[in-house]
């Protein structure tokens, strides 16, 4: 039963990934496009947390079509998880500025250390964010059936979706400056 939770959890997100990929929009041309729009930019930080640091967040996406608006500063953030207990402070932060009020931002932790997205980040002179100017937004998916996982695993799959925990509360982001917006993935 434990294997077959487990094997059913690493597939679908498999699955998940690849729908969102495959779906998805490559993050440096739409940065270079953008950048010779005139669109109305808000004074203020939007932290983007996405899987694939190579795409465009499905919550950014959203933004810009229904509010048509970008933030002075977008972070396109990526949390990974090395196969290492701890990653010293030193090391967790890779950085990359894409021009156009966009910078790329790798978060490394280690299986044993607890994730504090924001005490990271400020731990980043480079970075300054300043935590009541700072928006963050996380993609909610809603898992639609295909034939990717079979019947009952595709069950299994979405029960344990809707059951897992909070994003929020996993990498402690404050609760009264996050914004979820939803994306449907069709595994």
């Amino acid at each position: 039963l434990l294997f077959a939770a487990m094997s059913t959890w690493a597939r679908g997100r498999a699955l998940a990934l690849a729908a969102i990929r495959r779906d998805g929009v490559e993050l440096e041309p739409f940065v270079a496009a953008l950048g010779a729009e005139a669109l109305a930019r808000v004074p203020r930080t939007a932290v983007y947390a996405v899987a694939d640091p190579a795409t465009v967040p499905q919550a950014l996406l959203h933004n810009l079509k229904h509010n048509q608006v970008l933030h002075e500063r977008n972070i396109v953030l990526t949390v990974v998880f090395d196969p290492r207990p701890w990653v010293p402070a030193a090391e967790r932060l890779v950085h990359e500025d894409l021009g156009h009020g966009f910078e790329r931002v790798r978060l490394h932790f280690g299986f044993m250390d607890t994730p504090d997205v924001p005490q990271a980040l400020a731990g980043a002179p480079a970075l300054a964010i300043e935590p009541m100017a700072t928006s963050w937004f996380l993609s909610r998916e809603t898992l639609l059936p295909a034939a990717g996982l079979g019947h009952w695993r595709e069950r299994l799959f979405t029960a344990m979706a809707r059951t897992a925990g909070s994003a929020t509360q996993y990498f402690r982001l404050p609760d009264n400056a996050v914004v979820e917006l939803g994306t449907r993935i069709q595994l």
